[in-house]
């Protein structure tokens, strides 16, 4: 070859070189499919309206079948039919199992999925999949492994078969038997962990994830939470109850932890930039509605799943009421972003008559006045909640502040 063809051969490959490394940095980021799990177990018209509120922006429905509590019995929930036959999406019918679950009878759980599968191919959605939610204990794998493999050869290959699949699995040789019976997993990242931990950890779920893309080749998808929680915990740090979807009749001190929609969506831009192998969309739990007070906002819920900035807009008023020198004092929300109810309002003014009002107390301290709030909560988009009230003839105002009066 001559030395000319060398040079020319050379310019080629560099050029070729050149233009890959130009193709990888522009590399547009990947866009996650979204999907919903609708957890409620009554069908409110409330619900209704959600599911046809979010069928531009969920590409599947996740929607609680039928559920099998601490002592082995069942119960079923009949969801809208019709409300998720005109949504037009791919329903996946999910059966949970208490994870606290006394006796392990596989033949009488198989019983009891049967009819379950049956019904609900017999309603006019588009039914793609059976899902099984099971915290199992890892020291279960092996059995729930076994169950697994009988239901997938029952239901046959007109149905795909989805479990959850929890991080303390992980470490457990018996993962790889659970997970072969299973078309594709849901990976739950989100759990209560600590009052410091929240309910989400990005950095912890980022690792999570990691180590489970190279325990699997099959299709995943990762359950992000879209809710709040009241969780008291006991003498010892310990959780005592959660109360999420449903009250809880535990009493005692608790503390509000919710799934910040900014950090979310911001945890969202970083797995679109690095997606993890094999993994195929986002399931998020659970659909918000109206009457549900621990979950997003329908605004923030669509600004999240739509990749829509969210603009995070509190303001603290006082308000002249009907009868002067009566006062309302009033947070607002004017952005699209549910934000955290401050702990610690700042008021400014010399009155003697005053309180605070929703989880807000009126607080006295050598620094001044303040409203103050020991329980967390959220402040929906759009919405305002009244904190307290003063009867004062002069000038007075509201300030946010952060940390709490001393």
């Amino acid at each position: 070859m001559s030395i000319f063809r060398l040079v020319r051969v050379f310019a080629w490959w560099m050029a070729g070189l050149a233009l890959a490394m130009v193709a990888g940095c522009s590399r547009h980021p990947v866009v996650l499919g979204n999907e919903a799990y609708v957890w409620q177990r009554q069908w409110t018209p409330a619900l209704t309206e959600a599911i046809r509120a979010s069928s531009d922006v969920v590409q599947g429905w996740r929607v609680l079948a039928a559920e099998v509590d601490v002592h082995g019995q069942w119960r079923t929930f009949r969801p809208d039919w019709a409300a998720l036959a005109n949504s037009s999406k791919p329903v996946v019918a999910v059966i949970r199992i208490e994870g606290q679950l006394a006796d392990w009878d596989e033949a009488r759980l198989l019983a009891g999925m049967q009819p379950v599968v049956t019904g609900w191919r017999q309603h006019g959605l588009n039914l793609v999949g059976v899902e099984i939610d099971y915290d199992c204990p890892t020291s279960r794998l092996r059995d729930y492994a076994h169950m697994l493999g009988v239901l997938h050869r029952q239901m046959g290959s007109s149905l795909r078969l989805s479990i959850t699949a929890l991080p303390t699995w992980l470490q457990s040789p018996d993962l790889d038997a659970v997970m072969t019976p299973a078309d594709e997993m849901v990976l739950q990242v989100h759990a209560v962990q600590s009052p410091r931990a929240g309910l989400f950890d990005p950095r912890q779920a980022h690792a999570w994830m990691d180590m489970f893309a190279k325990r699997t080749h099959k299709p995943w998808r990762v359950a992000l939470p879209a809710y709040g929680s009241r969780v008291s915990w006991d003498a010892q740090g310990r959780v005592a109850s959660v109360e999420s979807e449903r009250a809880s009749l535990v009493g005692g001190d608790a503390n509000e932890l919710f799934a910040d929609p900014v950090a979310m969506q911001g945890f969202v831009a970083s797995l679109g930039a690095d997606v993890p192998a094999n993994l195929i969309g986002i399931v998020w739990f659970r659909l918000p509605t109206d009457d549900d007070a621990r979950a997003w906002s329908m605004a923030t819920w669509r600004a999240v799943l739509s990749h829509v900035p969210l603009r995070v807009s509190l303001l603290a008023q006082v308000r002249t009421a009907r009868h002067a020198p009566l006062r309302d004092l009033v947070l607002i929300n004017t952005g699209n972003a549910d934000v955290p109810l401050p702990s610690l309002v700042r008021l400014d003014a010399g009155c003697s008559l005053a309180d605070g009002a929703n989880g807000y107390i009126l607080q006295r301290t050598a620094q001044g006045v303040f409203l103050a709030r020991d329980q967390g909560g959220l402040l929906r988009a759009g919405r305002q909640l009244g904190i307290g009230w003063l009867r004062c003839d002069g000038v007075a105002a509201l300030h946010i502040e952060s940390g709490r009066a001393r």
